[in-house]
């Protein structure tokens, strides 16, 4: 091998490794975001209705874990979590909702992507 197809060989190397490096960074942002998603759930003292009936705050989040463990691959971003897995039901089609102490009822994908925006800002 001459010193310009090693050249080439090094920054191939480089380049790949840099990539591996950016996705895996991508990966743990995410993981990070979707596990503080969750920590939201269970620490918000809502109540959590799927399928016709209602949980605690903490088996609501329960339910997300469980969700996330099933079905992690298609959760590459704290996005696609939240619309992909923790909005609603892959069983029954329905959305998921989330019942603030006041009452107030709204869409769980609203609460979390307004939870998301509030992460995002804090960090």
């Amino acid at each position: 091998m001459n010193r310009s197809e090693a050249l080439i060989v090094i920054v191939l190397l480089a380049v790949s490794f840099g990539s591996t490096l950016q996705a895996a960074n991508k990966e743990t942002q995410a993981s990070r975001e979707i596990q503080l998603l969750i920590q939201a759930v269970d620490q918000s003292g809502c109540t959590f209705h799927r399928n016709g009936k209602t949980h605690t705050a903490q088996e609501g989040a329960d339910h997300l874990r469980l969700k996330l463990k099933r079905g992690g691959k298609y959760a590459d971003t704290a996005e696609h979590f939240i619309t992909r897995l923790a909005s609603k039901s892959s069983w029954s089609g329905k959305a998921y909702l989330i019942e603030s102490a006041d009452g107030k009822k709204q869409p769980m994908q609203v609460w979390l992507e307004a939870e998301l925006t509030r992460i995002r800002k804090a960090e």
